[in-house]
């Protein structure tokens, strides 16, 4: 079991690269606007959304590596592109150079959020499923919360070049990941189905499992093999359900607003009145009530379970934008809104954030998880880049007063609540080959 929770933690650094790299922008966001003078609709496609498209050609095409290289290689390039992202952004002379770059680390995310979550689903056992695929959110979350208090001490570090320190930084544990992660095995899945190799897969199996278990494992995972020998599309008919549940998850967590408001924290609490120290170091307190309820989700999701966290999240949803609405309409003030803030980022960390990327990780059957993982992850980024290209233009909108935009939010989770209680099955300590049965019962 140490095994299978040291090479967990190893992959979920991908995790902290994703976070850190992800919301570092939101330091260089206003300092870019006045340096290059970028309008409203060029910052919103070429500086803030463009490594989110990026995050969606990843995400889309993730799979394909993950089937034809393994997921330790592909997890080990994901390294590499965060580094020279990192490095390429941080030097740009020009907001173009530096597009380009923010789509390569964009690539490195996107691919993270397919390979990571399925190698550790494959290595998991029924009972640390859920606490061990969080391990990834945990470590977003907590590169989050680096990514605002790094903004933080680097403000006023290098004059006009404060921003390049704080996206440059992002080289240093993209290093560091790209060396360790050279240390794991490759999923005893993938040796087994897609590389044909019984022996290492059997090994791997017995790192994890005692020999009679392994055993039983193995020959679990041998019945896929005949299934995994036709070329399917993860749109045949026999996969409509998971298929919808993956859209929908991921659809749901983009239209909650979290993107729009991790990215442009500092200057919505701007308008609310604070400076921009102040607005930074609130950024601070929202990545920090993120990762202390995502460690809560983590402690929870394999006891009360996936449908039970997301009935919780979406409850809390529907409460705290309605309260941001409400305080940006009343103009209640910084307190208010802060709170508020708050319990929408502790509702998210409990719920959408625990669980999205272990269940869509469940959910589609061995021979096609690769390509379902992408899809399920391409739809969430691709939603994820829409927002963001349209924050800047709506914050423009609405530069008077915000509360429409976290009324729409508000109502888009209702709609969640709705699907979670009529539509969302459980999948709490199933194997992943019962929870293939589970989802291909109704073909």
């Amino acid at each position: 079991m140490n095994n299978v929770r040291n090479w967990s933690l190893t992959v979920a650094v991908a995790g902290f690269l994703f976070g850190f790299d992800t919301v570092v922008i939101s330091g260089a966001n206003l300092p870019i606007k006045e340096l290059w003078h970028t309008t409203p609709l060029f910052h919103g496609i070429f500086i803030m959304s463009m490594a989110l498209w990026g995050t969606v050609l990843g995400s889309l095409l993730g799979g394909i590596p993950c089937d034809k290289w393994g997921r330790k290689k592909t997890l080990f390039w994901i390294g590499i592109l965060f580094l020279v992202s990192a490095l390429g952004s941080a030097l740009a002379p020009n907001p173009y150079v530096f597009s380009f770059f923010r789509f390569i680390g964009g690539i490195g995310v996107g691919a993270s959020s397919v390979a990571a979550p399925i190698y550790i689903s494959e290595i998991s056992t029924p009972e640390n499923r859920g606490k061990l695929g969080t391990l990834f959110q945990f470590n977003i979350v907590f590169g989050i919360l680096i990514a605002f208090f790094s903004n933080y001490l680097f403000q006023g570090f290098a004059g006009d070049n404060d921003w390049r320190w704080m996206i440059g930084i992002v080289a240093l544990p993209a290093l560091i990941y790209s060396i360790i992660v050279l240390q794991i095995p490759d999923s005893p899945r993938w040796l087994i189905l897609k590389k044909r190799d019984d022996a290492a897969g059997r090994k791997v199996l017995e790192m994890i499992y005692n020999k009679e278990e392994a055993l039983e494992n193995f020959h679990e995972i041998k019945k896929d093999l005949v299934d995994s020998t036709v070329k399917e599309t993860i749109f045949s008919n026999k996969y409509k359900l998971p298929v919808i549940l993956a859209f929908l998850l991921a659809f749901f967590n983009q239209l909650s607003g979290i993107n729009f408001i991790l990215y442009y924290a500092p200057e919505i609490l701007e308008m609310a009145g604070l400076g921009s120290k102040e607005s930074l170091m609130n950024s601070i307190l929202i990545g920090a009530t993120n990762l202390i309820f995502t460690i809560a989700g983590m402690r929870l999701i394999d006891v009360l379970g996936r449908k039970q966290l997301m009935l919780i999240g979406s409850i809390g949803y529907i409460v705290s934008l309605t309260m941001v609405a409400l305080a940006f309409y009343n103009n209640l003030g910084s307190i208010i809104l802060m709170a508020s803030i708050m319990l929408f980022i502790a509702s998210h960390a409990i719920g959408q954030g625990a669980v999205i990327w272990v269940f869509i990780s469940e959910i589609f059957p061995n021979n096609v998880r690769a390509n379902g993982q992408s899809f399920g992850t391409g739809i969430h980024w691709i939603f994820a880049a829409l927002i963001t290209l349209a924050g800047p233009v709506v914050i423009n909108l609405f530069k008077e007063n915000p509360w429409p935009i976290f009324a729409f939010f508000a109502f888009m989770m209702v709609l969640q609540l709705i699907f979670v209680l009529f539509m969302m099955p459980e999948t709490k300590g199933l194997t992943l080959e019962e929870v293939e049965h589970k989802m291909l019962k109704n073909e």
